[in-house]
């Protein structure tokens, strides 16, 4: 049978024996038996209810007696639907008879002052709906907890939420206002305080365990399970760059285990005053670095995978004959480096280079290298053996648990030390007044992004991010900074701002561009804002935009992890006019920068690239060594008195209060301009020439 005969039989099926055939299993619920499991979470009791098959979340939410908004607030993943099998947490509450859900056949209660109940046609999806009634997909979407989106039947009953109702609601957070004196931890801010518990609790058992195979990284394993990069670096705070044989913490594949009791009170907390930090007056011009004198030792711990290195043959078991696993012995090229040990070689070879310039200038350096992968174990050892104790600088390690250990030892030593990576965010910094952040957390990126945004107040936002459940703190945190920095411009209600949450094509399939392009306007320039480090996120969003930037006048924003993106096409980037915060910079028509590539290539036979670790170990060294010859122990305290001309970044350390550590707060606003060159945007928003 043809494929137009097929289209012509389904259309030819009456519609009212779809609509019977929906009626019968839409309303019939299946009887809730309540549970007789109890827990307590931060001084809340709580039913624990395993779904059985047929039962919905308004069924459930009937049987306890609560609304199906209070399910979904305490178990945000209802909202897409529930499973058989899963674990529900269902506060309690007084139930009356008549509160109990009713025998089957009973309808949902209607609310026709706040939502107009709509029944699907064929050919009518969510983004039809969203479109016909002028409101967002999310809110449709929020509006129907347990109805899977993907699998919209004709017939089905959709509420979708009036428009007046919902633009008497508050669409996005209010600018947060400091406490004065007290911080108070209210009842509403408890279920998220429970979850965190509980998935404390949950910890070594609510995970699965991945094995790093080779040719696998951060994106492909979070596309295996369908999740986001930020959301496996969480999991795996100390992962920063996997390894093969690595075993990686998998959320979302949660085992139920039975729940511990852990009673919590609200309580009132005094609030911490920070002492501010009286900051010393940074040079307007470059410090002079010459004639240096001094004795320094300085450690480098880098994970360099010495062993890994040593193994030159490689064995593949891959292969079978007649159903039997053969191994095959290979030997390794003579150049063969381990994966894992480049970046940090690189990084390396940078830090030689500058102790050689800094011994020319007159300087004794006695570098102490140590090989420091992501175990405790060679760390623990140096730490026992005392081999740091006389150190006047540590560059490193890279993994932050490392870090945690180095830097509360070298506190008590006096001892700065550098974390030379970027890491996942900048709490360590907390009580480490000697611990510096070379490279800038997310935030950083967002502040710096927010003070640029400010710039656009009369223009139409598109805030794209992929957190479903609004749980990403960095999401929620930059969202609130944009509405703040708008609002202080701008009269809060005059703001325009859309928030879009992305879903894959493969979810909605030819309506993701029609999706984003509802959200355009084409009375005004779109700044479009993607808060993601994901690649699927950035690379499919890059993609439609770039298809409707011919009816659109668009300008995108993103974080500086955009920049690092190989596998998308640049183009996208340059048609664009894509504008992002970069933490390096290289200027190749430099002097120094030419002088830089002319030894790096006499004593290494090659040059690094511009995302070479190289560039950022010669800066840290050169900064770090020269700050501690010309200062002494004051350059610790006050890194600002110190600018020195370095070669990919400069240098502006800042701390949030006295007796913490500091940030790098540098980072180079850059565009891709339509001419195809990428250009150093200066603080007055002029293009200057790269």
């Amino acid at each position: 049978m043809s494929e137009m005969k097929i289209k012509n039989l389904i259309k030819a099926i009456p519609a009212a024996i779809i609509l019977l055939i929906f009626s019968q299993s839409a309303w019939s619920q299946v009887a809730v038996e309540r549970s007789k499991d109890k827990m307590v979470i931060a001084g809340v009791p709580y039913y624990i209810h395993q779904v059985k098959k047929g039962e919905t979340a308004y069924s459930i939410s009937k049987a306890y007696g609560i609304t199906v908004e209070d399910l979904t607030k305490e178990n945000p993943p209802a909202v897409y639907g529930l499973n058989e099998g899963q674990t529900l947490r269902i506060p309690v509450k007084p139930v009356s008879e008549s509160a109990v859900s009713q025998p089957n056949g009973t309808k949902t209660n209607h609310d026709e002052s706040k939502f107009i109940y709509h029944n699907l046609k064929p050919g009518e999806t969510i983004y039809f709906l969203s479109k016909t009634y002028d409101v967002s997909e999310n809110d449709i979407i929020r509006s129907n907890p347990g109805i899977d989106i993907t699998k919209l039947s004709v017939g089905m009953e959709i509420a979708v939420p009036r428009k007046d109702f919902m633009t008497s609601r508050q669409q996005f957070d209010e600018p947060v206002r400091p406490q004065a004196n007290v911080e108070v931890k209210e009842e509403k801010q408890l279920p998220m305080q429970r979850q965190e518990q509980q998935q404390q609790q949950e910890e070594g058992t609510g995970f699965i365990y991945h094995k790093v195979k080779s040719g696998e990284s951060l994106s492909s394993i979070a596309d295996q399970y369908g999740l986001s990069v930020r959301v496996l670096r969480k999991a795996n705070r100390d992962v920063r760059f996997p390894q093969v044989g690595d075993s990686l913490k998998v959320p979302g594949a949660m085992n139920q285990t039975k729940s511990v009791e852990v009673p919590v009170a609200v309580e009132v907390v005094p609030a911490v005053e920070e002492i501010p930090f009286k900051q010393a007056e940074r040079p307007a011009g470059f410090t002079p670095v010459t004639n240096l004198s001094g004795s320094m030792d300085v450690a480098v711990l880098l994970p360099f995978y010495l062993k890994e290195n040593s193994s030159r043959s490689e064995a593949d078991s891959s292969k079978a004959v007649k159903g039997k696993k053969t191994v095959k012995v290979t030997r390794r090229n003579d150049d063969w480096i381990y994966p894992g040990s480049l970046d940090f070689i690189e990084m390396y070879q940078g830090v030689l280079l500058a102790a050689d310039t800094l011994r020319s200038l007159g300087m004794s350096i006695n570098l102490h290298t140590y090989d420091i992968k992501g175990d405790t174990v060679e760390i623990m050892k140096l730490i026992k053996a005392r081999k740091l104790e006389g150190m006047d600088l540590i560059i490193g390690p890279v993994y932050s648990h490392n870090l945690s250990l180095v830097a509360a030892y070298a506190k008590d030593l006096g001892i700065p030390v550098v974390s030379p990576v970027p890491l996942f965010d900048n709490t360590i910094l907390s009580g480490n007044p000697d611990l510096f952040l070379a490279s800038s957390s997310l935030e950083v990126a967002q502040q710096a992004l927010v003070e640029t945004l400010g710039g656009y107040p009369d223009n139409n936002f598109i805030f794209i991010h992929s957190d479903t459940l609004g749980t990403d703190e960095d999401v929620n945190r930059f969202k609130k900074l944009i509405i703040s920095e708008l609002s202080s411009r701008m009269p809060y209600e005059d703001i325009r701002f859309r928030e879009l949450l992305f879903y894959s094509r493969s979810m909605f399939d030819n309506d993701s561009i029609n999706r984003l392009s509802h959200a355009l306007s084409d009375r005004s320039e779109n700044i479009v804002i993607i808060a993601s480090e994901d690649l699927p996120v950035i690379s499919e969003t890059m993609i439609d935009l770039h298809s409707l930037s011919r009816r659109f006048d668009i300008k995108v924003f993103g974080y500086p992890a955009m920049r690092d993106i190989d596998n998308l096409d640049p183009k996208y980037f340059f048609a664009l006019d894509l504008m992002l915060y970069s933490p390096y910079w290289v200027d190749y028509t430099r002097s120094d920068i030419k002088q830089f590539n002319a030894d790096f290539r006499q004593k290494f036979l090659t040059e690094p690239n511009e995302k070479s670790y190289a560039w950022q170990g010669y800066d840290i060294a050169y900064y770090f060594m020269s700050g501690l010859a010309i200062y002494g122990k004051e350059f610790v305290s006050h890194p600002e008195m110190h600018h020195p001309d370095l070669l990919q970044t400069d240098y502006d350390f800042k701390c949030k209060s006295a007796g913490d550590g500091f940030e790098n707060k540098n980072l180079f606003l850059i565009r891709y301009t339509k001419d195809y060159e990428i250009k150093l945007v200066d603080d007055a928003g002029t293009l200057l020439q790269k």
